[in-house]
Formats: C-alpha cells, sequence, structure tokens
C-alpha cells in the first residue's frame, strides 16, 4: 500500500508539475498539452479508486480529482453541474473511509455530511479546495444561496465571527472574505491553489449579484457590488464587461455622464469591447448629442466590418476565472454584438431624425443592399435587434429620397413594398379601433390572442400599403403631376376604406390600436394631399370636401384648417373664410402638436408627408383676409 502511495504521488507531482512548466509552441500545443495531461489525470484517478477507500489515500486522492477536475472544466469552457458528480464522488468516498455512507443524500446535506463527520486534520485542505471547486459550479449555476451555506460550514468560529456583516455589507462576499484556505502541504503541487480560487470566486459573486440586483431594478445596490467585481480578481476581457455593466446602471439611474466615463474605461481596458461602444452611442443619444453620437455609430458599424481578432491565447495561469462563472441573461443582453447591418440602420434613422438627408439616403440604401444579400438570416428575430419591420425601413427609405428631392426614386421604392403587401391584406377588415389584448387571460385567450395579432398584422399591411400611395401621392405633386398625385391619394383612401376607423368627430385617445392610430393619420394626410392638388387645377368645391372630410377625422389640424380656409377663399365665401381664419387664430399656439405629443409617436416614415401637409401660404392668406374684415368694417359704419 505504501509502495502504491508513492508511486501514485509521483505520478500526479510530474502530471502538476508539467502544467507549472513553461511549454514551447503555440495556442494548439497547450491545448494538446493539456489534453494529455487532463487524461493522465484520469488515468491516475480511475487506478487509485480501483482499491477500496482508505484514510491515509485520501488527501492524495482528493488533490488527483482537484486538479483532474479543473482541466475537466477548462476543457468545456464553462462549470457545468454535471461535473459536480466528480465531486460527490469524492465525497462519498471519504464517508467510505470513514465508515459512513451518503448516497441518498443531496449535494448539500452529503456536505455537511462530510464536514461534520470527518475532522482528520490532513483532509481539511483537499476538502477546502473541492469546497471552492463546488461553489464555482453553483455559482456558474445561480445558486447563490448553496455557495454562502456552504462556506458557512466551512469556516472555522473563528471565521465565522468575522464574517458577521453590518446593514448595507453582501453576507455571501464577506463569508468569501472571512474564509480562511487551511495551508496547504508542498508535496503534492495544484494546478490552480485554492486561494487563487476565492479571488475568482469573489469576484464571481459580486459580478453575480451586481447583475441579479441591475435586472430587478435595484441600481443603487447593483452598482455598489459591481464597483466591488471590478475591484476584484479577473481579466480585462471581465472588466471591460464589468465597466459596461456599471454604465448601463448609471444610464438607468439618470446619471448619463457618469454612464460615459464607466462606459469609456470598458474600451480603454478592451477596445474589443464593442457592446460598450454600441451603449455610448445610446447615451449620446438620450443626451440629444447627435454628432458624438453618429461617431459612435460609425466606428462601431466600422469596427464590425473588419475581420475578428484572432482568438486570445490559453491563460498560463489559472484554469478556472470569472468569465466561466458568470453566464446570465442580463449579461448576455447587456454584451449583445449588434450585426453591422443593425448599425448601419442606426446610422440612417438617426440621420433622418436629424434631416441630415443626404447622409440618410446614402445608409439606407447601403442598408437595402445589405438587405439583398441575405440580412434576414443573419440578424435574430427574438425581438433583441433594433430593426423594423422590412416595410417600414422601405417606407423611410422613401422618406428620405422625397426629402432629397429624389422623387422618383421615392416612387419605385414605395412601389415595392405596394407590390409585397397586396396579396397579404383581406378585402374588408373589421377591427374595433379600440380593441385590446386583455389582461387577463381567460378560457379560449389563446385563440383569440392569436386572432388579434392576426388582425394586427392584417392593419399593419394596410397601413404600409397606404402609406406607399401617400407617399407616392406626394411624391407626383412635387413633381408637377397633379393628375397621377390624386390618382395616388385616391388609392390610399380607398384602401382605408378596407377597415372601420374611428367615427366622426371622435378624436384619437390612447385607447386606440397604434395601428388604426396611424391609419387615421394616413387617411388625414392622404385627404389633405389630394386636396391641395385639386386646388391646384382649380377644383375647388372638390378640395374644400376632402379638407372638411380631414376636420371630422382630425378637429382642430390647423393644417386641414388652414387649407379649408383658402378652398372657401377661392369659392368667394370669403365671409365664411373670415370666420373660420378667425376661430383658427384663436385656438392656441401649438395645440394640435400638443394633442399629438400625449399619445403615440407616429412611424418615422410619416415624418416627410407631415412636413409637406404643413399650409405654406398663412401670411398671405392672413394678409388677404385682414384686409376684407377691414372693409367690411368700413362698410358697415
Amino acid at each position: 500500500e505504501q509502495g502504491c502511495l508513492q508511486f501514485w504521488a509521483a505520478r500526479s507531482r510530474a502530471l502538476a508539475g508539467r502544467w507549472t512548466a513553461a511549454g514551447p509552441g503555440g495556442a494548439a500545443a497547450e491545448r494538446e498539452r493539456r489534453r494529455r495531461q487532463r487524461e493522465g489525470l484520469g488515468e491516475l484517478l480511475r487506478s487509485i479508486r480501483g482499491l477500496p477507500a482508505a484514510l491515509p489515500a485520501l488527501p492524495l486522492e482528493l488533490t488527483v480529482l482537484y486538479n483532474s477536475l479543473l482541466f475537466t472544466v477548462e476543457a468545456s469552457d464553462s462549470a457545468i453541474e454535471g461535473e459536480a458528480d466528480g465531486i460527490r464522488q469524492g465525497l462519498l468516498r471519504v464517508l467510505e473511509a470513514c465508515g459512513a455512507c451518503g448516497q441518498d443524500l443531496s449535494m448539500e446535506e452529503l456536505w455537511q455530511k462530510v464536514l461534520q463527520e470527518v475532522t482528520v486534520e490532513e483532509l481539511q485542505a483537499p476538502l477546502h479546495r473541492l469546497g471552492a471547486l463546488q461553489a464555482a459550479w453553483w455559482l456558474a449555476a445561480g445558486r447563490l444561496g448553496s455557495v454562502a451555506g456552504l462556506f458557512q460550514r466551512l469556516s472555522t468560529a473563528e471565521d465565522t465571527g468575522r464574517a458577521h456583516y453590518s446593514k448595507g455589507q453582501n453576507e455571501l462576499l464577506s463569508l468569501l472574505k472571512a474564509w480562511r484556505v487551511p495551508a496547504e502541504g508542498d508535496s503534492l503541487p495544484l494546478v490552480q491553489s485554492a486561494e487563487d480560487l476565492k479571488e475568482v470566486l469573489w469576484t464571481a459573486a459580486a459580478f453575480l449579484q451586481g447583475l441579479q440586483e441591475l435586472e430587478a431594478g435595484n441600481f443603487p445596490t447593483a452598482l455598489s457590488l459591481l464597483q466591488e467585481a471590478a475591484g476584484g480578481f479577473c481579466s480585462k476581457k471581465v472588466l471591460a464587461q464589468i465597466s459596461t455593466c456599471l454604465g448601463c446602471c448609471a444610464q438607468q439611474m439618470g446619471k448619463p455622464q457618469t454612464a460615459l466615463q464607466h462606459l469609456k474605461r470598458a474600451l480603454q481596458v478592451d477596445f474589443q469591447c464593442l457592446p460598450a461602444l454600441s451603449h455610448v452611442a445610446a447615451v449620446y443619444h438620450e443626451l440629444g448629442e447627435t454628432d458624438a453620437e453618429l461617431q459612435a455609430l460609425a466606428l462601431l458599424y466600422e469596427t464590425l466590418e473588419k475581420k475578428p481578432p484572432a482568438a486570445a491565447s490559453l491563460s498560463p495561469c489559472f484554469l478556472i476565472q470569472t468569465e466561466l462563472l458568470v453566464h446570465t441573461p442580463t449579461l448576455t443582453s447587456l454584451l449583445r454584438h449588434p450585426h453591422p447591418s443593425e448599425v448601419k440602420y442606426l446610422l440612417a434613422q438617426r440621420c433622418l431624425q436629424d434631416g441630415r438627408v443626404a447622409d440618410a439616403v446614402e445608409h439606407y440604401l447601403d442598408f437595402l443592399a445589405l438587405l439583398q444579400e441575405g440580412l434576414q438570416q443573419q440578424v435574430p428575430l427574438d425581438g433583441s435587434s433594433a430593426l423594423p419591420r422590412i416595410p417600414e425601413v422601405f417606407l423611410e427609405a422613401a422618406s428620405a429620397l422625397e426629402q432629397a428631392g429624389r422623387h422618383q426614386d421615392a416612387i419605385t421604392m414605395c412601389e415595392e413594398v405596394i407590390s409585397r403587401t397586396t396579396d397579404l391584406i383581406p378585402r374588408m377588415l373589421r377591427v374595433d379601433e379600440r380593441l385590446e389584448q386583455p389582461e387577463c387571460p381567460s378560457p379560449g385567450a389563446g385563440l383569440a390572442g392569436g386572432f388579434l395579432s392576426h388582425k394586427k398584422e392584417s392593419l399593419c399591411c394596410l397601413a404600409w400599403r397606404a402609406a406607399g400611395y401617400l407617399h407616392q401621392g406626394w411624391a407626383w405633386a412635387k413633381l408637377g403631376e397633379s393628375k397621377e398625385a390624386i390618382t395616388q391619394f385616391t388609392r390610399c383612401l380607398s384602401d382605408l376604406l378596407r377597415v372601420r376607423l374611428c367615427e366622426p368627430g371622435i378624436e384619437p385617445t390612447e385607447n386606440l390600436l397604434p395601428e388604426v392610430e396611424v391609419l387615421q393619420k394616413i387617411r388625414l394626410l392622404s385627404l389633405i394631399g389630394r386636396g391641395t392638388q385639386f386646388l391646384e387645377m382649380g377644383r375647388h368645391k372638390e378640395a374644400l370636401l376632402d379638407f372638411q372630410h380631414g376636420l371630422q377625422i382630425s378637429p382642430g389640424n390647423p393644417a386641414a384648417a388652414s387649407y379649408l380656409v383658402q378652398a372657401l377663399w377661392k369659392l368667394d365665401r370669403k365671409q365664411e373664410a373670415a370666420a373660420h381664419w378667425q376661430k383658427l387664430s384663436q385656438s392656441s399656439p401649438g395645440k394640435e402638436g400638443q394633442q399629438e405629443g400625449k399619445g403615440r409617436p407616429l412611424p418615422l416614415y410619416l415624418g416627410s408627408c407631415l412636413e409637406q401637409a404643413v399650409f405654406p401660404h398663412s401670411e398671405p392668406l392672413a394678409s388677404c383676409i385682414q384686409d376684407y374684415l377691414g372693409t367690411a368694417a368700413q362698410d358697415t359704419s
């Protein structure tokens, strides 16, 4: 037995010694060397376990198990709960050597039994090392309570006394800090010391809890924990990730300048942390600093377009690192790498919103070129993408082309939307304009929800096609083709007859379906557009009817009201025109804008149409009416 122990110890020392020695070759050679070490340790462990468990051999067996599990975790690139089976077998061997059993116990119960019954001094350090590995598995699984319970059992009475924490301190971090790793003998080398693993566990615990608090909306607590993690033991990559999370937390707390400091630090530590650059752009957008936002987005797009950097070489120091233990949906969401096409779209959208029409056109056309290359298969469809529906992108591009004076290109762009949505719209669509998804599910709610979803999709398709006709109408009007413009506006209005909108005189409210509200606005803009073209052609009565219908849809709309006054004036109904003008001038300025501001924001693709619908002759018309009223007053006197 003594000879076997000496042989196994020599073999273990040799395998672990190869790890500590620097090896020649690159990453591939290093991976091969580690694979051989992992297989050698596994073979040695099987040899030891071929004999009955004995107390003299347990320190060696548990040390070999510890080294073997470290290599197994490193090879899998994550701490997998299934690997804890190796620890379980080790603990059962300890109980077997002590004449006890624990096959039916859970891992928490098994650890409690082992730590209560095993008092042999030589086993304390190996058991603490396995406890640290167990904590790593549980941290990776998000079982923070189990980790805290384990370290309470691992700590002596003196350690537990030092771990008492005051209000505001974190229990798990206090326990980890207070935990004293028993002294390790020099006879058997370790591929990663328990002290080093303790530092990794402390950093991972602070990081994980910070993410949990961030998800729960407890931002001050999250900020404190993430700052603790940033001061812990981690790689540059993880430090950049923590700094990114700190930036997002500060942004949620309404501290954009502090957020920028954290995000810039993330980029200083690791410029390949591209999610930090994406968040920088978002903060600049929040601050209204468009130039800085566009610069950040342009840099992000340029970096994403380049080939990704070569994979980092394997760490020569530690097999278990913080990044292997921290995997949460919150972190995945915050560190999601945007697709280059998403960034290109954001560039186009921000330029259009800021009135940088030429740049917007360029970015939209680049984006549509990416679309032809199979973008739909490259962008995630789980709701995390910043991209809108594809027809909306086409309509936004058409809006940018119109504003750039490329009216024929805008007409062609809209024709694509019209042709693609024609077969998706039913001949009649009956929808209660205030129909909403029920808050409390009831029997059959799934079927009702699916029916509502189908109707909403039909409404979206109808809105896109109607908007396509609307844009074409305004584009033909700009080209001086009034007849063609009237045709497109009429097609838009005919399309909208497929669905019941708000009754005349009912203003949009926040109870309206968003799709119905958009359809209302499209109908109003189309009536104003067609009315203006009737005026151009001298068909003043038809123009008057369109403006009257527009005011029925949106009472008090300044554009429709102003055009109504102009139509009455051209029909020589000057007294009526003057009365309407006086009523319009008495209304509070900006009332319509305030009313729209209370509701949902309208789609970006309607922006150019809203601008074109604004009445352009306010001052000349007002002057004429004032002259008329002055003359009428003199005649009366």
